[in-house]
């Protein structure tokens, strides 16, 4: 009997071993032979090494801080160093309590799950992040997704021998997608929060790491309560791990999300008209400068870096300061189309009017889209009056509405635009660019796509070239009469003769005065003085790259241009007439932080350092009593006029611009190191005030420009100069006139047959 116990004990013992080891062996076979890649491929030491991720291309401004980024996924990886304690806490405490006692495999935390499920998850955090690397989603088929479990074990062991533990946690938290553009830890951090993962609280490390659980079922934006109580779960399991106290996880669980959301769409964020154009350069950039394998760099894809010239705190003061004005604006030009007929519209046919509605709808990317799927006109035009919910711009917010899309066409038509660029004369450094008033709905950018009439803002380089070839005092004086070009001269088809604004004549007037009222016949006077061909020639050597016709109705700014190539050109006045050209990157780096180019500005001497101060003196009279007045003394406040009184008292050369039916206001102002321009207008030149009072250059465009300057004194780190101009030593040109400036208003520009394109 006790023979027969014995050898049943032995049978049993020997099929216990039997399982036993069968299985540990079945196991290590399966183990074996997922290592080889018979199971599917792996990934190899060298994909390891180099695991392949879509990093964003970031822009950097010239203080330190992030303007955006391109990007496939919105990812922008950091070190481990760059984490805050708590974040590495609450996501050990969740996710995996013996992360640093294992190899990559918790053999206690899957025999607990097997044993008992539902008890938690048997992935470790290294699991996790080899299955977001390599081994993607897990399956539904159970064959497939055991398989797919065990070729996770087998790259979570070999990350864990590549790789350190604190380089496992900071490459899956640059890895996970927080979702809304926050892919990785960093874009999570500054999206939901608006700061950097060092700056992160401990309730909001806690919220981020319980979104790893599910990023879609627990997203801050849709489902704020679930994401808190989620939250409070982490906060309990930091708790739990003795990372905070239990007086802590109450006082923090009581708090609400807090999120301060920071969209990073390629529309949304700061410099978004800026980082258009950036993009545009980069991809001209990439085909000429291909990777040492001889890629093509891809700037949503390769991480790069690009250090650019714009400073984030007066990019942010610029957009502040175009917001605050044109919202003002836009009302008075709301109100004034309430009794317009032909609103947003003057001077036009209704069959003019329709043919601009009809250019736009076109032009549309609804309509482009119709008409690539085959649709017929008759098809396209239903859709267009078909009303349709849609959600639309207005200066109190984004607004859901009902509309066809030919009456959005006709509600935008409606709206003002703006630009402003400011631009450091000395390193031709652009500090701020603002190419409209919203880049979601209005794409056209008014810095470098857009050029208009440019009006009085031209006269500087009629006089500048008057005074460099001839010499003269900004107290040199000449009749205030009509004057006359004559018939055939410069190849003008008929005698060319200019008025005055309220034909105001008489007596003599000086360069001076002639310039701060903007005085049209003085203009006339001086370039056939000097020939319309050397003006163009001057102007188009400071930085204007247009073509400008030789032609005397230049002298009034009959030439269309944009606002980066007149405020380029104006810089040159404060820059002792040394042209230097603007620029937007200093350098761009990879990944690796390797320096792939490095950029200086082109220079050119364009006039002598004499000339080039007496013309900054001609420009300061224009603030001092001139049409840019308005800087400087606190009368009655307009209203419209954003902001007055603004009570500058440093020395500013500038110069306002208005033009023909008050369809384009300027103006340029320049300090000692900054030169800002703003232009404000309709989409078309038929869209514009009735009346100069608001429609002028003095009206739409300085207060923008005053709001901002006003913005960046107020910031002293910004060192934006108070002083005067440096006068040139031994200056031979008088420049004491000892007289009172008298004003007009710029004049309308009268359009003159060309003599003929300059284009040097």
């Amino acid at each position: 009997m006790a023979k027969k116990k014995t050898k049943g004990f032995v049978k049993y013992k020997r099929w216990f071993w039997g399982i036993t080891l069968g299985s540990f062996s079945f196991i290590a076979l399966v183990f074996l032979l997922a290592s080889q890649g018979f199971l599917g491929v792996l990934p190899t030491f060298e994909e390891l090494e180099n695991p392949e991720n879509n990093l964003a291309t970031e822009v950097i401004s010239s203080d330190g801080k992030t303007l955006g980024k391109y990007a496939a996924e919105n990812r922008t990886p950091i070190k481990y160093k760059d984490l805050p304690n708590n974040i590495v806490e609450a996501l050990i405490a969740t996710e995996d309590e013996r992360f640093y006692e294992h190899s990559g495999i918790d053999f206690r935390g899957t025999a607990r799950a097997v044993l008992k499920p539902g008890s938690g998850g048997a992935s470790t955090i290294t699991q996790q992040l080899a299955r977001m690397l390599f081994t993607g989603r897990k399956s539904r088929n159970k064959i497939k997704r055991v398989l797919q479990k065990v070729k996770e074990w087998v790259v979570a062991t070999k990350l864990e021998r590549q790789y350190t533990k604190k380089e496992i946690i900071a490459m899956y938290l640059n890895k996970y997608d927080f979702l809304n553009q926050a892919v990785g830890i960093r874009s999570a951090a500054r999206i939901y929060f608006g700061k950097e993962p060092k700056e992160l609280l401990v309730e909001e490390s806690a919220m981020l790491v319980g979104m790893l659980k599910n990023s879609s079922l627990y997203n801050p934006l849709r489902r704020a309560e679930k994401v808190k109580q989620r939250r409070n779960v982490v906060l309990k399991q930091m708790n739990r791990n003795e990372f905070i106290s239990l007086k802590e996880k109450d006082s923090l669980q009581q708090l609400a999300l807090g999120l301060d959301i920071h969209k990073e769409g390629h529309s949304d964020g700061t410099a978004t008209y800026f980082r258009s154009h950036l993009q545009k350069i980069m991809r001209k950039w990439v085909q000429k400068n291909p990777k040492p394998n001889g890629e093509q760099y891809n700037i949503f894809r390769d991480g790069l870096k690009l250090y650019v010239t714009v400073d984030s705190r007066m990019q942010q003061y610029a957009e502040e300061a175009i917001q605050e004005h044109m919202s003002n604006l836009q009302s008075y030009f709301f109100k004034e189309q309430k009794n317009n007929e032909t609103a947003p519209f003057y001077d036009l046919e209704k069959t003019e009017i329709d043919k601009i509605i009809e250019r736009a709808k076109k032009n549309s990317d609804r309509y482009k889209r119709l008409k690539t799927t085959g649709k017929s006109k008759k098809e396209i035009n239903k859709i267009f009056n078909k009303k349709i919910k849609m959600r639309v711009f207005s200066w109190k917010g984004d607004r859901d509405t009902i509309m066809s899309p030919i009456d959005s066409i006709k509600y935008y038509k409606h709206f003002l635009r703006s630009g402003l660029l400011s631009v450091e004369p000395q390193t031709g450094h652009i500090k701020a660019w603002v190419g409209g008033i919203d880049n979601k709905y209005f794409k056209y950018d008014a810095v470098a796509q857009q050029k208009r009439q440019v009006g009085s803002t031209f006269k500087p380089f009629v006089y500048a070239t008057a005074i460099n070839q001839l010499k003269l005092s900004p107290c040199e004086e000449f009749p205030n009469t009509p004057y006359t070009i004559p018939k055939g001269k410069y190849g003008i088809p008929e005698e060319w003769s200019p008025r005055n604004s309220g034909e105001k004549y008489g007596g003599m007037m000086t360069l001076k005065q002639g310039l701060a009222g903007s005085v049209n016949t003085m203009s006339a006077r001086l370039i056939d003085m000097v020939s319309p061909k050397n003006v163009a020639r001057l102007a188009m050597s400071a930085g204007l790259k247009s073509k400008i016709r030789a032609n005397p109705s230049i002298a009034l700014g009959a030439v269309d241009l944009s606002l980066i190539e007149m405020v380029g050109a104006y810089a040159t006045f404060a820059n002792k007439g040394l042209r230097v050209s603007p620029m937007i990157l200093t350098r761009i780096e990879d990944k690796n932080g390797t320096v792939l180019q490095e950029f200086t500005p082109e220079t050119k001497e364009v006039l002598s350092e004499e000339s080039a101060y007496v013309v900054l003196d001609l420009l300061k009279g224009v603030t001092q009593s001139g049409s840019g007045v308005r800087l400087r003394l606190p009368w009655e406040k307009p209203k419209y006029v954003t902001g007055y009184p603004y009570e500058f008292t440093n020395p500013i050369a500038g110069k306002t611009g208005t033009t023909q039916n008050q369809s384009d206001g300027w103006f340029i102002g320049i300090v000692p190191n900054l030169a800002t321009g703003v232009w404000t207008g309709g989409e078309d030149r038929s869209t514009h005030f009735e009346e100069i009072a608001k429609g002028q250059g003095a009206t739409m465009s300085l207060p923008s420009w005053a709001l901002f300057m006003k913005k960046c004194y107020a910031d002293p780190t910004l060192n934006i100069s108070l002083e005067d101009f440096e006068q040139p030593e031994n200056l031979t040109i008088n420049i004491d006139c000892g007289k009172k400036i008298k004003t007009e208003e710029d004049e309308e520009i009268k359009e003159v047959v060309p003599e003929e394109d300059i284009d040097f």
